[in-house]
């Protein structure tokens, strides 16, 4: 039992990381299916993997912007409810239009769900905490993914792919159910948070790390935050780190039926080896950043070494894994390269509340959201047209996954820096 109640957000925020990916990754375990059931060329196919990511991107900043406004658990709960019910409708798609429109719904859907949970992680938790939180909550993604591989790919081959859409939407909703009897906006409305945890969380939330105001005592706005060069920066990073991520997510499936003549089967299987790495690597990640924080008393100094370092790895090790002849060298180097990819997936979350005064954390978390889910809309569908051009060729997809991931390496040890003043007082704090 969790006697912690913060943690026990916690819980339920990574249960739905996990039946997000599970979502999410449905269609990538499917396309080959899909692909034969209705007539889609590889091209076809890059379209419609991208068209969840205008619908998903739009929604990063509008749920951002919503969950400052009327609340982050108000806005999770109803993204995923509208998630839940498009991801199952995916099970009406009868031709490319039908299809597309509804992975637009759905991305819509899924849109709020980083910027919301991160709302109320800022909202339940002591910032010391902030990182190893969302990390924590984050590690249900690539869970979801692993999970995906063998409980779509069965129930794809058993039943038709149809219903494997139809199952996940019924777990979708069920959690919901969870969620909206259980959980409250704030902690001080929960019944089931104690004295000595409400009294950790306010004395931790009072060391603020944002710098709110002015030195005439003027509060700033959110489109001063949203214009900042560490935030834009951070942004390109967490873009580099989704062009990767989106990458395999959409097409590695495909890749190892493909180029190496896995059975679906075989290749549901194949795919858990690099989700499990990657849930290991986003659970550590944040605790090694709050760590590195504690140590010098820097929280973006912590934050960029872990994003320099960590996404340069995934770079080198995923422009490799598509020269390797062999379908084990592949699938080992893709899955370092996911699992140091995945250790940077709480930070820039971390940077954002760092540099954010918690009115806007919803709204500055899903800008830069937004831009960095923009890799979601050009990737896969730059990746379908490489195979294409290139007569079913993985090679030079892979390298440029990897270079986009070295830019966004130098971009974040070049701009996230710590600023001097409110440096030393950080370091006192801590």
């Amino acid at each position: 039992m969790i006697k912690s109640q913060r943690w026990f957000v916690v819980a339920l925020l990574f249960l739905a990381g996990v039946i997000n990916y599970l979502d999410r990754s449905a269609l990538s375990i499917a396309a080959p299916l899909i692909q034969k059931d209705l007539h889609f060329s590889h091209a076809q196919m890059g379209i419609v993997f991208s068209s969840f990511f205008v619908g998903y991107a739009l929604f990063n900043f509008v749920g951002g912007v919503l969950s400052d406004k009327v609340g982050a658990k108000r806005v999770f709960g109803t993204a995923m409810g509208v998630w839940s019910v498009f991801c199952g409708a995916t099970a009406l798609a009868t031709g490319i239009g039908s299809l597309i429109v509804l992975r637009v719904l759905f991305g819509m859907g899924e849109g709020p769900f980083s910027s919301s949970n991160s709302k109320m992680v800022n909202n339940w938790f002591p910032r010391r905490e902030v990182a190893s939180a969302i990390g924590v909550i984050s590690s249900g993604t690539p869970l979801g993914g692993a999970l995906a591989g063998p409980v779509v790919g069965f129930m794809a081959v058993q039943f038709g792919w149809r219903w494997a859409f139809v199952a996940i939407m019924m777990l979708g909703l069920a959690w919901l159910v969870v969620w909206a009897a259980t959980t409250t906006e704030h902690p001080h409305e929960n019944s089931r948070v104690t004295s000595d945890e409400m009294d950790l969380i306010r004395a931790g939330q009072a060391d603020e790390h944002a710098i709110a105001h002015s030195a005439d005592g003027e509060r700033f706005g959110l489109g001063h935050f949203l214009r900042k060069p560490i935030i834009l920066a951070t942004a390109f990073a967490f873009f580099s780190y989704n062009y990767v991520l989106f990458f395999f997510l959409s097409w590695f499936p495909t890749y190892l039926t493909e180029a190496h003549h896995l059975s679906l089967h075989d290749m549901s299987f194949a795919t858990v080896i690099p989700w499990v790495l990657g849930s290991i690597g986003l659970a550590a990640g944040g605790f090694i950043s709050d760590f590195i924080l504690r140590l010098t008393g820097k929280p973006l100094l912590s934050r960029k070494l872990v994003l320099g370092t960590c996404l340069g790895a995934a770079a080198v090790c995923v422009a490799l894994a598509g020269r390797v002849a062999s379908v084990q060298g592949a699938v080992a180097l893709m899955s370092v390269s996911i699992f140091f990819l995945y250790v940077t997936g709480a930070v820039y979350w971390a940077v954002i509340q760092d540099t954010v005064p918690r009115e806007h954390v919803g709204g500055v978390g899903g800008f830069v959201h937004l831009l960095a889910n923009l890799a979601g809309v050009i990737g896969p569908a730059v990746t379908g047209f490489i195979v294409e051009a290139t007569h079913g060729t993985y090679g030079s997809a892979f390298v440029l996954a990897g270079a986009v991931a070295v830019l966004g390496a130098a971009c974040s040890l070049v701009w996230i820096r710590e600023p001097r003043a409110s440096a030393l007082r950080m370091k006192r704090a801590w």
